[in-house]
């Protein structure tokens, strides 16, 4: 497998779906809004001049599912625990929006994925690391914008087994999918019907991994159908979302993929530079530093199976992991 490929298949993926939005209605609106405001810096010919980020304000956005907005509480509550004037503007749409705002000063921050936001400005960028990626996505960024840096923590396409075979073949959080190996000819794996030719899907798990399994179901994109089979263990490995928060509450064992054979999705501060200070960067650089895909995983978890506000839980784990 080559990088590109595997650059082309991320750009595809449900990973990059999920993150971009894929409602043809919210595309043909995106590109209405960004004809006014990305291509001019003409407040005339901009529809959103009147809404920039007041001087002295650092407006964080999130796009329209709920972990970006927790992400982007996060990033907020953190600002403010340095003394900067934060306001929020929650659930704006899809990348192609928010890419727009960013680049004409309506919003000051946003999460974003480093690989994802790489295949949306590149698709045939290749993709072998996390600084390369980040470097490459810096050098396609609108000249006004730029990357802080990247966690370790990743929402991403992931080879994930039920409880029941985790056990049975004694398969831990530490566990790789190279250690499924010898299993996989006696389990059925489930996935999108796009997953069984797909480099990032069966494809790549033989080439890259020598997995070859007994049989495939298609399911959805890692949705209910897929979550709703690996419990009942009609399938028995699936791709699911690796903060997706089924995994916490079915027990499920996401396994490690030292080969990157899925690509990179590590969660990132996306800024326009002259919109925040020198004090703000080291605050969301000491955020990133911090956050693992383990505690991401724990927090979507808190928000959608305990039902938690998303605000009080970014303050909680901001407390907990010294940063306020």
């Amino acid at each position: 497998m080559t990088s590109t490929a595997r650059s082309s298949e991320s750009h595809s993926s449900r990973s990059t779906m999920r993150h971009t939005g894929v409602a043809a209605l919210a595309l043909t609106a995106a590109a209405a809004l960004l004809a006014g405001c990305g291509s001019s810096d003409d407040d005339g010919d901009n529809p959103l001049a009147g809404e920039k980020a007041k001087a002295g304000e650092v407006v964080v956005g999130s796009n329209n599912f709920a972990e970006s907005t927790l992400l982007a509480d996060i990033y907020g509550e953190a600002l403010k625990a340095k003394g900067l004037k934060v306001t929020y503007k929650h659930n704006i749409g899809t990348r192609e929006t928010t890419y727009g705002f960013l680049k004409n000063g309506t919003v000051t921050v946003l999460p974003e994925y480093n690989g994802s936001l790489l295949a949306y400005l590149d698709a045939k960028a290749e993709q072998k690391s996390k600084d390369g990626v980040n470097s490459a996505v810096k050098a396609k960024l609108d000249p006004k914008l730029t990357l802080l840096e990247s966690s370790p923590a990743e929402d991403k396409d992931s080879l994930t087994v039920n409880a029941e075979t985790a056990a049975k073949y004694k398969l831990t959080a530490d566990s790789t999918i190279a250690d499924l190996k010898k299993a996989a000819p006696e389990l059925t794996i489930g996935g999108s019907p796009e997953f069984k030719k797909r480099q990032q899907g069966l494809t790549g798990l033989k080439s890259v991994y020598g997995l070859e399994f007994k049989d495939f179901k298609a399911l959805d994109a890692g949705g209910p159908l897929t979550q709703s089979a690996l419990t009942k263990n009609s399938v028995q490995a699936a791709d699911v979302f690796t903060t997706d928060p089924t995994i916490v509450k079915e027990k499920f064992v996401t396994l490690k993929d030292p080969e990157n054979l899925f690509g990179f999705a590590n969660v990132t501060p996306l800024v326009k530079k002259d919109g925040l200070s020198q004090k703000g960067v080291d605050a969301l650089n000491a955020v990133s530093a911090k956050l693992d895909t383990k505690t991401l995983l724990d927090l979507d978890a808190q928000i959608q199976l305990e039902k938690k506000d998303p605000l009080d839980v970014a303050k909680s784990w901001l407390s907990s992991a010294g940063l306020v």
